[in-house]
């Protein structure tokens, strides 16, 4: 993955660093996981541009900009753990894991799931663990968690994540409409029993399916 190409240093150059990412780690994993390995073929020209791409099952994989927003939100430290609810196509939780000591990142369908893993095992990713899931329950074997990722818009944030933070640990998740406004938020635990909750701005997301998020597609 050390083999960069001009289009994704100009991406990381004008769509992150150029739009006031200032983490220079996540900076360098944007700039070292080759996102044209996470796009279906039908759109890798379009790899590196600033939008989300359409993927199999209706889903889509996160306009870059986002994936880094929410990384550097996330503020990952190399001893951390970390929880990825929304695998997609793993492009989030590839990057997540060139900054963070254990990620794992759980996917509802099992295609996306599949492939998720089949890549990020390809690029030798050994810290990734992909998870086949209701991703709005977390995944309670591996908690407590330093920061967890939600890349699917929820109604509120589920309390199962919640209670899976560990103290000090950081939530970044849109909260809104399946079809409407939403917002992305970072929520801190501050203790067992509180939680600070910031507001980060507005954002695009599909919805969060699951028992504690939306209950249909």
């Amino acid at each position: 993955m050390n083999d960069v190409n001009p289009e994704l240093e100009r991406m990381v150059a004008q769509q992150i660093a150029g739009r006031g990412i200032t983490d220079s780690r996540v900076i360098e994993a944007m700039r070292v996981v080759p996102r044209q390995r996470f796009v279906d073929q039908d759109v890798v020209e379009d790899a590196y541009s600033d939008a989300a791409l359409p993927m199999m099952q209706g889903q889509t994989i996160s306009q870059p900009y986002i994936v880094a927003q929410m990384a550097q939100a996330a503020a990952i430290q190399p001893t951390d753990r970390v929880l990825e609810i929304g695998a997609g196509s793993g492009y989030g939780a590839a990057v997540l894991g060139r900054l963070a000591a254990r990620v794992w990142t759980m996917e509802r369908v099992p295609q996306l799931a599949r492939r998720a893993g089949v890549i990020v095992a390809e690029l030798g990713l050994s810290n990734i663990t992909v998870l086949r899931g209701d991703g709005s329950l977390g995944w309670a074997p591996a908690a407590p968690f330093d920061a967890i990722i939600v890349t699917a818009a929820a109604p509120e944030a589920p309390d199962s994540l919640r209670r899976q933070l560990a103290v000090g640990g950081r939530l970044i998740i849109p909260i809104g409409l399946k079809e409407g406004p939403q917002r992305l938020v970072r929520i801190l635990r501050k203790d067992a029993m509180n939680f600070e909750q910031e507001d980060l701005g507005s954002v695009a997301f599909v919805p969060l399916i699951g028992e504690q998020g939306f209950k249909t597609a």
